[in-house]
């Protein structure tokens, strides 16, 4: 590293399009994510949970630290939600940037854009759920929300569903399921299709994700009826959208980390408390805990994002930056 950067004098910032290019590819993204998730559900990192602020109604700023020491990953991720950018700014509703740093002498190795890291390995994630959690064989796949995350969850789920048939998709907003679709089709072999409600996709699906705003207050809109035994249900927007009796009939329920999600029942996001964990996502991926046993079982997983899987990204993004020229050296 020393021939590349000198540690201590200088770091390398990476903006987005740089961090783009650098030529990551959904594979490469869903293994680390794996591999992240494994060494998290070993307890073979150190990640406190992620501390917020939360300036305006269904906003937050999130600091997240992580240290993958089989890795070498070390750093923290300051990423933030705005829901209402678009519409008062003309902005993204997700912001974001690394620091990525030496373990050995603890300086600051690079600063790097994360909001393309966090719109990767959010997909990767529930992609890893639904290689152990979905049923065998499961040919229809529901995404509730279309947006920057929504995209990327269809571009990336018949990765580990193979046998998918039909891919059904909703958002408010009639205009970004249609873009999807058009946009999407030609490179997913499944059909895509846009549902005309929620309730469309939730019957229609096998396995459901969702990603979408995160709101402090529950808005259900999925009634229990809706679901049904041997569905998986993948989120990374907690419970905003389902009743709590949903959560709470689920044979298996998991979260990526236990400790995070106790720290967001102290915010008040989950005002009726969380069910019984069975297992955070990692320890499946490890092969600590079952995944799907039965084809009976409903099975929740709620994820709601760990800045262990941004360090893995965010390590490999860095040496290849380093090895390719790429982003810029700044004096510290």
């Amino acid at each position: 590293m020393e021939k590349h950067l000198e540690i201590g004098a200088e770091i390398l910032y990476l903006t987005r399009e740089e961090v783009k290019s650098i030529g990551l590819s959904d594979g490469e993204i869903l293994s680390l994510t794996e591999e992240a998730l494994a060494a998290h559900g070993e307890k073979r990192t150190e990640m406190p949970a992620k501390i917020g602020l939360h300036p305006l109604k269904d906003t937050l700023m999130h600091a997240m630290p992580a240290y993958l020491p089989d890795h070498s990953a070390c750093g923290i991720k300051w990423a933030s939600c705005f829901p209402d950018n678009r519409e008062r700014f003309g902005l993204p509703q997700t912001s974001g940037l690394l620091v990525y740093n030496d373990p050995e002498s603890g300086w600051p190795l690079a600063v790097m854009d994360a909001v393309w890291i966090t719109e990767k390995r959010t997909p990767a994630v529930t992609c890893v759920a639904a290689k152990h959690l979905a049923p065998a064989e499961a040919a229809t796949f529901g995404m509730i929300g279309c947006g920057v995350q929504g995209r990327a969850h269809v571009g990336m789920i018949e990765r580990v569903l193979a046998g998918l048939e039909t891919i059904y998709v909703y958002d408010v907003f009639e205009e970004a399921a249609q873009k999807l679709v058009r946009d999407l089709q030609p490179a997913v072999k499944a059909r895509i299709v846009r549902a005309g409600s929620i309730e469309e996709v939730v019957r229609s699906s096998q396995v459901v994700a969702s990603a979408t705003a995160i709101t402090a207050q529950l808005r259900p809109r999925i009634r229990d009826s809706w679901v049904s035994r041997g569905q998986t249900i993948l989120m990374c927007d907690m419970h905003s959208l389902y009743e709590d009796a949903t959560m709470k009939r689920a044979d298996k329920y998991l979260v990526d980390s236990v400790e995070e999600h106790e720290l967001f029942v102290g915010y008040g996001y989950y005002p009726d408390g969380l069910p019984e964990v069975y297992a955070e996502t990692g320890e499946v991926a490890a092969g600590l805990k079952k995944g799907r046993e039965n084809s009976e079982e409903l099975i929740v997983c709620n994820n709601v994002g760990m800045a262990v899987e941004d360090m893995m990204v965010a390590k490999a993004l860095f040496d290849r930056a380093l090895s390719s020229g790429a982003g810029r050296k700044l004096p510290l």
